[in-house]
């Protein structure tokens, strides 16, 4: 019996104690380690009735933060835009407005999508161009040997192929001006002087034939009376040509004379790359 008066005695002194502590400011850890009662139950009992003191509670939000926080959600904004408005976290706009109905998602107008669209497009080209650029460079300058193998290959892909047992002169005939540039380069280079070559106008006849035959003409460097005549394919209506417009311009054929010789070398260093570039050569 003396000894439960004796506890009972210490938690009254002890409270008396803890109360004068939490009236001064202090808060429960600070109470806790000045009468180092460490079991939470016990703490609380001792400060029971006894507000915190105002600087241990924890600060709430602004009643005008959270109202213009639901007004902008009743409007239609997302979290973000509440976020970036009212520069609160976005965890706190979620507690403020979680009661209030999702907002229908805007679908952007006509106008918007198309822009859209447009400015997709136009960083995609971008993108696409600064690719081709990077690789352009990579390439430098091209020796007289790689022009060689490149020829050899540009050709023996778009030039005229001779039947086996036959004479085929080298005729070249494509769309791609550069192709037609760099194949001049490579006539160039194997020494085919230029009275050996003749060009002229592959085109369909309903194009416009008279610009055509000026656009090559000032593509190889000759006066549009140094071509061939022209040989147009006649146009039919059921065919759904996508060649058209001020961009097309037929064909240019580019006939080498006397070139039975070459043609058949073309043929050999073709092979030889086939070769040379095989497995077994232990080349690259």
């Amino acid at each position: 019996m003396a000894r439960s008066q004796n506890k009972y005695a210490n938690f009254e002194e002890l409270r008396e104690r803890a109360v004068a502590l939490r009236r001064a400011g202090y808060s429960l850890r600070q109470i806790r380690d000045e009468l180092g009662v460490h079991n939470k139950g016990t703490l609380q009992r001792l400060v029971e009735g006894e507000p915190p003191p105002e600087w241990t509670k924890r600060p709430r939000a602004k009643d005008d933060l959270r109202e213009r926080a639901r007004e902008l959600r009743l409007e239609g904004r997302t979290y973000n835009q509440i976020q970036a408005e009212l520069g609160c976290s976005k965890s706190s706009v979620s507690l403020w407005v979680r009661d209030l109905p999702t907002p229908e998602r805007q679908r952007p107008s006509t106008t918007q999508a198309r822009r859209g669209v447009r400015r997709a497009m136009e960083n995609r080209i971008a993108a696409q161009q600064e690719l081709t650029n990077s690789a352009r460079t990579e390439v430098g300058a091209v020796t007289q040997r790689e022009l060689f193998l490149v020829g050899v290959g540009l050709y023996w892909s778009e030039g005229a192929k001779a039947k086996p047992g036959s004479s085929r002169r080298v005729i070249f005939v494509n769309s791609d001006p550069t192709m037609i540039a760099v194949f001049l380069a490579w006539l160039d280079l194997l020494g085919v002087e230029p009275q050996h070559r003749r060009f002229s106008v592959n085109i369909h006849e309903s194009a416009d034939i008279p610009g055509a035959e000026a656009y090559w003409a000032e593509q190889v460097g000759i006066p549009v009376h140094g071509l061939l005549k022209t040989s147009l394919k006649k146009h039919n209506p059921k065919t759904n040509r996508t060649n058209t417009g001020d961009s097309y311009h037929g064909c240019l054929r580019v006939a080498v004379l006397q070139s039975a010789d070459l043609h058949r070398r073309i043929e050999g260093w073709w092979s030889g790359i086939v070769l040379g570039s095989s497995p077994s050569s232990g080349k690259v």
